[in-house]
């Protein structure tokens, strides 16, 4: 190209910017100064004011809370959004509340399998490890998959002993256990013998929890931890630690992670699908995530997302009745819903 045709394409490319026809939608356009954001989610499900007493509401909303700020105390001392992500998932991880790790449910064998995966936007490395059964932090082992090996997922018996070698907290398996969710495998356990094939009942909480960090320096990151699905076959994996379909991360996109059934996310892709549609459809990170869930509608599949933009933009969507959900920006307020009738 001689240098008079490079002027003039530069001068074109000058005009159509300026009247707006070579640009960016507002919602997708990056800040000079990125806005630190943390977003969280702990389950999507029948999640109803009805069935929660205020007792139970206030201790869902406090564990949330406390995770987004520990995310975002990491965030605003020019921390990572990986460091961030893996702050706030621990902190749901040890909580019972939540289908993860210590508040996991039970497979049809009467064990906690858990599964977990972590994702770097800015390089797109990975890590995951499933069907563990003594890490009593799987995001933590997910991450030291993702550093310190040439690998992306570990499972069973090789990610426990991996994650005991890189100094994680290893537990018995007896530390998971939790009341609560043994009722609930026993009643399951009940219903099958009425039944030869019991189906997922939507009022059933679909359980994951979720994190997405955006940093000083524009990276993103995703984390996902869950227990599975109550009396799920021993072995099962859903699609938390598979990378793709309910976590992703890219900076030139997007950081995803859903809750749902695990089946049809993996069919899917439910998190790649997001940054898909914004990257070769050009769409928002609001309007791919609620085509997403269009999509998963329309497939008769249950479940939701959380999704952040390099911009700072945050999109919450599901089809359930509720999500426990939450964001918080530059350490300003803290928003954490738990119906699908809250107003965001």
């Amino acid at each position: 190209m001689t240098r008079a045709k490079s002027s003039i394409t530069g001068i074109l490319l000058t005009l159509l910017i300026s009247i707006g026809l070579f640009s960016c939608a507002p919602e997708t356009q990056v800040p000079k100064e990125p806005v630190i954001t943390m977003v969280i989610h702990g389950g999507a499900g029948t999640i109803t004011r009805d069935k929660m007493t205020p007792e139970q509401e206030k201790a869902h909303v406090d564990k949330l809370t406390e995770a987004l700020e520990a995310g975002m105390a990491i965030l605003q001392n020019d921390g990572s959004c990986l460091d961030a992500v893996e702050a706030a998932i621990r902190i749901l991880e040890d909580s019972p509340l939540f289908n993860a790790a210590k508040g996991a449910v039970f497979t049809a064998q009467g064990k906690n399998e858990h599964d977990a995966s972590i994702m770097d936007g800015s390089t797109h490395s990975a890590g995951a490890v499933a069907s563990v059964t003594t890490i009593k932090n799987p995001i933590s082992a997910a991450r030291a998959v993702m550093e310190h090996t040439g690998h992306v997922l570990l499972v069973g018996r090789g990610a426990e002993m991996f994650a005991a070698s890189q100094g994680l907290d290893i537990v018995d398996p007896e530390y998971f256990f939790d009341q609560r969710r043994w009722d609930a495998l026993l009643k399951v356990k009940e219903e099958e013998q009425s039944s030869l094939e019991r189906p997922l009942k939507s009022a059933e909480k679909m359980g994951t929890v979720g994190a997405l960090a955006l940093d000083r320096h524009g990276n993103l990151a995703a984390g996902t931890s869950t227990g599975g699905l109550t009396n799920k076959k021993h072995g099962r994996v859903g699609d938390s630690p598979i990378i793709g379909a309910g976590n992703y991360a890219n900076n030139a996109t997007c950081a995803v992670s859903g809750t749902g059934q695990g089946e049809f996310f993996m069919r899917g892709l439910i998190a790649y699908d997001v940054s898909a549609l914004m990257e070769y459809q050009k769409m928002s990170v609001t309007a791919a995530a609620d085509k997403v869930i269009e999509k998963l509608t329309a497939a008769e599949g249950l479940g939701g997302l959380i999704a952040l933009d390099a911009a700072g933009n945050v999109a919450m969507p599901f089809n359930t009745p509720g999500m426990y959900r939450g964001y918080v920006k530059n350490g300003g307020e803290v928003h954490v819903y738990l119906y699908g009738d809250d107003v965001e």
